[in-house]
């Protein structure tokens, strides 16, 4: 198919045509339209969810939410910001799930608790793990802004596209999410 050009793969990349094709019913469209924005939809799962695990099931749930949706998607968002605001949507019934649950440990077959291995050694790896847990003591609508807006670049309009809200709360969300962080780490700190 490709003629090595790079102009062919450029056009069968193109998001706009994946996804025209993709609503034509080509599978193989939407996968492709998925693959592109994967990476950025991943982190913004695992921002919100803390679990691989889980961030893997709820990509593959919003994954079907969109392909089942293709049809009512009106284009008046980018596709990105569409499939953005699919997996948000996904993070927060997983999130509101997880709070009706009741939470026990695993065991091994021995009967003692199973232990997070954690960290490997490095102060790389300390920092990213208490950055992590800082992230956690955040909402996830907190969370969410702070990764849309400071870990993908996204300006305050398209992060409020995401997100459902005016660009005026997305930015109160950010400060008090900045705020929050930056007491939570000056804490850790003294520590």
């Amino acid at each position: 198919m490709a003629t090595g050009n790079g102009f062919e793969q450029a056009a069968a990349d193109d998001p706009g045509r994946l996804l025209d094709r993709a609503r034509r019913g080509d599978g193989a469209a939407f996968g492709a339209l998925v693959r592109i924005f994967d990476p950025q939809l991943r982190g913004l799962a695992f921002s919100l969810l803390g679990s691989r695990e889980l961030m893997d099931d709820v990509l593959q749930d919003a994954y079907v939410r969109a392909f089942r949706g293709l049809a009512r998607f009106e284009a008046r968002a980018q596709v990105s910001t569409w499939l953005h605001r699919i997996v948000y949507n996904a993070c927060l019934d997983e999130l509101r799930r997880a709070r009706r649950r009741r939470w026990l440990p695993l065991v091994d077959a021995r009967g003692e608790l199973e232990r997070d291995p954690g960290p490997e050694p490095g102060e790389r790896v300390a920092q990213a793990s208490v950055l992590r847990a800082a992230l956690g003591e955040l909402s996830p609508a907190e969370r969410a802004a702070v990764w849309l807006i400071d870990a993908q670049g996204y300006d305050y309009r398209e992060a409020a596209a995401v997100l459902g809200v005016p660009e005026g709360t997305v930015a109160s969300r950010l400060a008090r999410a900045r705020g929050r962080l930056r007491a939570i780490l000056a804490e850790e700190r003294l520590s």
